[in-house]
């Protein structure tokens, strides 16, 4: 049973540093002004459609 037990502790692990990294990026995502956003938004349209 102790395997088991190892093999939950490390999903558990490793669920909680997917949370830590997806909490990181959505602070830096949201650290964006509107015109930075917007001028983002228009540098990625330039550049899909050439």
């Amino acid at each position: 049973m102790k395997p088991w037990k190892l093999l939950g502790l490390a999903g558990l692990a490793g669920v909680a540093a997917t949370g830590i990294v997806v909490t990181r990026q959505e602070r830096k995502r949201r650290a964006y002004t509107p015109d930075e956003v917007r001028a983002r938004l228009l540098d990625k349209h330039a550049r899909a459609t050439r």
